[in-house]
């Protein structure tokens, strides 16, 4: 093979995975290991607060149990401050940088531009604020990263073409945080783009978030991986699976299935079996193929039906 498949498990110690995490777990598995690639592992525990050791550790059992193995572990983003600072320095040095003093009320007013799905779109309320203007706040700003008037398209693997125009569709975002701590979109760019991952499997809740750091790879140098968003799986009612409400979390499925009845209802959901059985993540290679995943979701209804039994 001419390139290094590189893909990569990056899940947020906060509690036990639920199964929609195992879901994506599997997928990006699957795709990596089809083509003879390798796997990283990275803790993305940039919320001290809601994260721990404790719950890493759990994770990797948790990873193995379901036979879901990786080859390099990288160090947690918690680790990692340093580092984002000297990348949040280079685009401070290419003049993108500016501090951000509007309050969380502002940024979601109800007047104030938002797209389809209701995410605010920043209008640039402090995008040119004067010197003066910024000794007036009493408060510690965010850092938001100018964007251009530039579209960013991708292919895909699990929803084909998307594209969105960042200036219109996004504005400029948070890179840094009032509080000092670096966001998602500069850490998993910068963890990403060193380790090397050439392909990111990830919810499609986080599709929109691609083009941010498909920018973010070209300031920095990063080569832009191939993305796959699949299906959030969610509840009979709609709700989307949580790990605040332990929605069919490790610790529960362990309590009832093997590893081998969990990976095979999730093959089953998503149209690499033909009926719920059991079986295991290396038995499922040879099937593997992005063309049966599409859509926005899947129900966990009478489609993850063991005999007898419902996940």
């Amino acid at each position: 093979m001419a390139e290094n498949v590189v893909g990569r498990f990056a899940p947020t110690p906060s509690g036990r995975m639920h199964l929609g995490n195992v879901f994506a777990g599997l997928l990006a598995w699957l795709s990596v290991r089809s083509q003879g690639g390798s796997m990283v592992l990275r803790m993305e525990d940039l919320d001290r607060e809601r994260t721990s050791e404790e719950f890493a550790e759990t994770l990797r059992k948790d990873l193995l149990w379901l036979g879901l193995d990786w080859d390099t572990e990288t160090a947690p983003q918690s680790q990692r401050s340093r580092v984002y600072e000297g990348y949040f320095e280079k685009l401070r040095d290419l003049g993108l940088l500016y501090p951000c003093y509007c309050t969380r009320s502002q940024l979601h007013n109800v007047n104030a531009p938002h797209q389809s799905d209701g995410t605010y779109v920043y209008s640039g309320t402090c995008r040119n604020l004067t010197p003066a203007q910024r000794e007036a706040f009493s408060r510690a700003p965010a850092w938001r990263v100018r964007v251009p008037q530039e579209t960013y398209k991708l292919e895909d693997l699990a929803q084909g073409p998307f594209s969105q125009d960042l200036s219109t569709q996004c504005g400029d975002f948070v890179v840094r945080r009032a509080d000092g701590v670096f966001v998602y979109q500069l850490a998993v760019t910068v963890d990403d783009g060193e380790a090397g991952v050439t392909e990111v499997v990830r919810g499609m809740d986080l599709l929109g978030s691609a083009p941010r750091q498909m920018y973010l790879q070209k300031l920095f140098g990063f080569p832009h991986p191939r993305y796959g968003h699949v299906p959030m799986l969610l509840a009979p009612d709609g709700r989307r699976l949580s790990k605040r409400d332990r929605d069919l979390d490790l610790g529960q499925l362990q309590k009832n299935f093997a590893p081998e009845q969990v990976i095979g209802a999730l093959a089953y959901a998503c149209g690499f079996l033909d009926r719920p059985e059991s079986v295991s993540p290396k038995e499922l290679i040879p099937s593997f193929s992005w063309s049966k995943i599409r859509g926005n979701a899947i129900y966990l209804d009478e489609t993850l039906l063991f005999p007898g039994q419902l996940l």
